[in-house]
């Protein structure tokens, strides 16, 4: 029968904090990872409310530049949503790493199988929400580069 009394010995809760600390420094980076996150998104939301105005009084070419800006940058608040959505997802599992590494030792069941499977999970979606940034942050890298018929613009010196 399994013993579900569970021993808190200073001496076992040591040992279960020894194991959990690495899942533990995973969600310190997690954490630092969601703040690069949000900054970007609130960067780029802002740049939306700056160029909102713009696309409502233009016209002609201009007006089609800001309307492809702003898609873009719709695209960009999308992929910058997953990516933190992802990475939310790595954090609670990780906490759920933590919670049955504790519970397993209390315990003494058998939760080995789930640990492994809940830190692979764990893995890939930090890995997708990673993958899903880089992504976003090429995207935002080429939406800024400066147009080529700015590079070539002259200034008439004749007035």
């Amino acid at each position: 029968m399994i013993d579900l009394a569970p021993d808190f010995s200073v001496s076992t809760v040591a040992e279960i904090v020894r194991l959990a600390l690495a899942p533990v420094f995973l969600l310190s980076g997690i954490g630092a990872f969601l703040n690069v996150c949000v900054t970007r998104l609130s960067r780029i939301v802002d740049r939306t409310r700056d160029v909102e105005p713009l696309l409502l009084v233009s016209r002609g070419g201009e007006h089609d530049r800001w309307l492809g800006e702003m898609a873009v940058l719709d695209r960009r608040m999308n992929l910058v949503s997953w990516a933190t959505g992802l990475t939310v997802l790595s954090g609670v599992l990780t906490c759920l790493v933590v919670a049955l590494l504790f519970a397993a030792t209390l315990t003494e069941l058998q939760f080995g199988t789930a640990i492994a499977l809940l830190f692979i999970a764990s893995m890939l979606t930090i890995a997708a929400g990673f993958a899903v940034f880089l992504f976003e942050t090429r995207l935002g890298a080429r939406q800024v580069r400066v147009r080529s018929e700015l590079l070539q613009h002259r200034v008439d010196d004749t007035t």
